[in-house]
């Protein structure tokens, strides 16, 4: 069972319970029976406590760093290196803008752009003006989310080019950037390692190598949905495509250097490239975005808990139960091999019997068990509330 740490408190206890029991006496021969309020011994007893609270303290965080399922920081990343797996770092967002110009006015490498609110960004390639408009490639100076940006966002020219107007026209994002791996993600790769050591490029294999992937964090591998040899990876990016609700921005398709079929575009050309490596070499991988599949549940006998305030957690609680159980239709589970089950009525009860003061309801739709069709990913759609 777990040690019992001692308070604070408790130890101040125990440290004058033993110093009042051992019978200290004083310059006449008197056993001390009591300590004054603020009698030197009891001030060392105060000190010693905190000194002694301290080390248990240090103790209990060792004893954390000690073991893989508990590491955090620098320790989490040793224990995960010994697997061959590394901490995703932070990637910068990159995509495009263009901005009216005269003639074929050059815009250079290393341009500053800079976002509506502020956020800097830099062009990669020089480009120039032609049929008047030029369109830059740029990324963000800064890696991580904060780059992101939806589609038509306002750019401007950081330094004024004579012949190209300041302000953009249109603008697209090609690759989403990503914050710096944390460490609860860390740990559940790292896990997944230790618990299903890589097999040359099994199911597992597919669905660990895609979550490696920075900015991924839900996998699911279809083998031969697309035919004899093929490999069908899908995926979601919860937080850097948290705009477009986790789904993947691009098209589907295979690795730039696979020449057997058609190039994916955008993240899941990113997860395409990452895959391409390190797959059977004689495996067509293509990297998938789910298909949303949007779920109507109708919540009834509400009565008094009919609120927007439940009503929001209600809508929540199934968005996480589509998070934690929603599998992509057609991919298997990778430890058998067997289609995913079916989510059934048990665990959207289960879901909403977990909200504080919910304490009565009916769902009436759903009225059984949901299966998403191939390539489709479950969300929640229209919730309707009856008291």
């Amino acid at each position: 069972m777990p040690y019992a740490r001692k308070t604070l408190t408790q130890l101040r206890d125990d440290i004058l319970a033993d110093i009042n029991s051992a019978q200290i006496t004083d310059a006449a021969g008197n056993i001390v029976a009591g300590l004054l309020q603020k009698a030197i011994l009891r001030v060392m007893a105060y000190a010693q406590a905190g000194v002694g609270y301290e080390h248990y303290g240090e103790l209990d965080w060792i004893a954390l760093q000690a073991v893989p399922w508990t590491a955090g920081g620098e320790f989490l990343e040793g224990w995960a290196a010994l697997k061959g797996i590394f901490r995703e770092a932070a990637t910068p967002a990159i995509g495009s803008a263009t901005f009216s110009g005269t003639g074929t006015t050059d815009c250079p490498a290393g341009t500053s752009i800079v976002r509506s609110d502020g956020f800097a960004y830099a062009t990669t390639v020089d480009a120039a003006v032609s049929a008047g408009s030029v369109t830059v490639t740029m990324q963000a100076v800064t890696p991580g989310s904060a780059g992101n940006f939806d589609p038509n966002t306002t750019f401007l020219i950081g330094n004024p080019i004579l012949g190209i107007s300041s302000q953009s026209t249109a603008s697209t994002q090609t690759t989403a950037g990503t914050d710096i791996e944390t460490d609860a993600s860390l740990r559940t790769r790292m896990l997944a390692a230790y618990a299903a050591p890589p097999q040359g490029g099994d199911r597992q294999d597919y669905v660990e190598w895609a979550l490696a992937v920075p900015g991924v964090t839900r996998a699911w591998v279809a083998p031969l949905l697309a035919g004899g040899g093929t490999v069908s990876v899908f995926f979601m990016m919860d937080v850097a495509e948290a705009a477009h609700s986790g789904f993947p921005q691009g098209s589907n398709g295979v690795a730039a250097n696979e020449q057997r079929d058609v190039a994916a575009t955008g993240d899941q050309l990113t997860v395409a490239n990452a895959l391409f490596p390190r797959r059977p070499v004689t495996a067509l991988v293509y990297a998938c975005a789910p298909a949303a599949s949007p779920v109507a549940f109708t919540v009834a006998d509400l009565g008094a808990n009919n609120t927007a305030a439940m009503q929001t957690a209600i809508t929540a609680a199934l968005a996480d139960m589509f998070v934690r159980l929603g599998n992509v239709g057609g991919s298997v589970v990778p430890s058998t091999g067997a289609a995913w089950p079916a989510i059934e009525p048990d665990a959207w009860y289960a879901a909403l019997e977990a909200i504080p003061g919910l304490t009565g309801f009916k769902v009436t739709a759903p009225s059984a068990s949901i299966t998403p069709a191939v390539g489709a990913l479950f969300t929640v759609g229209t919730v309707t509330f009856v008291s």
